[in-house]
């Protein structure tokens, strides 16, 4: 396994950018990831910037995170991040957390497609520089179940937010971290206060845009096991969640 085909990122936990416990929030390690990501494909020529002046973007599809332990204020740790499929239309990329120690306290699964800014439709990774990001498939092991499917027959919602411009990236759509920090605001703080989180699962369906409502609909599936749906308008699924608490 060529050291390339890893990418090694340094962090610190900011103060603000940790929660009232002290450990860093999910909203800001998903921010991280995405970072990384784009760090690793940047570094490897295929970067957002490099594909933009093509008329292409990559867009996140799907994102499973799953922890045993958050770094804490103050503390450096170490995201890594490697491709470990890649299709035609889609590609598995992979993340490991590593505490100060250097130790694996979580790791990420995402799938993500390239798609045209004109059409909004997919494109053929297989033909991007003449096929060149598969030269940086790896083998490393990263031991989490890929996303599953997530179902939600709830017809009422438990919360709606009417997007406003913090929420808008410089794609003019929401942030999809933003989803995840709202999508956790669902829960009572008194959750945190008693357990954490284990796994979070999200799946991008839609885009919504500013001054769009969103609609928030739960379903406890199992002990400290949620699915969400969010809808936009009231019509178009945007995003699913699984949120697993410990």
């Amino acid at each position: 396994m060529s050291d390339n085909k890893v990418g090694t990122y340094k962090f610190v936990a900011e103060p603000f950018h940790v929660d009232f416990t002290g450990k860093l929030t999910m909203g800001v390690l998903g921010n991280h990831l995405l970072n990384c990501a784009g760090f690793h494909a940047a570094d490897r020529g295929f970067g957002i910037a490099e594909l933009n002046e093509n008329h292409y973007t990559w867009v996140l599809s799907r994102l499973a995170i799953e922890l045993e332990d958050m770094p804490r204020q103050y503390e450096v740790f170490n995201i890594q991040t490697w491709v470990e499929n890649v299709y035609r239309l889609f590609t598995d990329r992979n993340f490991a957390i590593l505490n100060k120690e250097g130790k694996y306290i979580g790791y990420a699964r995402s799938v993500w497609a390239m798609i045209s800014m004109e059409t909004r439709k997919p494109a053929d990774l297989l033909t991007l520089h003449g096929g060149s990001i598969t030269d940086y498939i790896c083998d490393k092991e990263c031991p989490i179940e890929k996303p599953g499917r997530i179902k939600v027959t709830q017809q009422t919602p438990v919360a709606e937010y009417l997007t406003k411009y913090s929420d808008i990236d410089i794609n003019g759509h929401v942030n999809s971290i933003k989803y995840i920090e709202h999508i956790l605001d669902l829960f009572p703080i008194e959750t945190f206060k008693e357990k954490s989180l284990k796994r979070f699962e999200m799946a991008y369906v839609a885009e919504s845009y500013y001054g769009d409502t969103l609609s928030f609909y739960l379903e406890e599936k199992a002990e400290n096991e949620y699915d969400i749906e969010v809808k936009k308008n009231n019509q178009e699924v945007v995003v699913r969640s699984k949120v697993i608490f410990k």
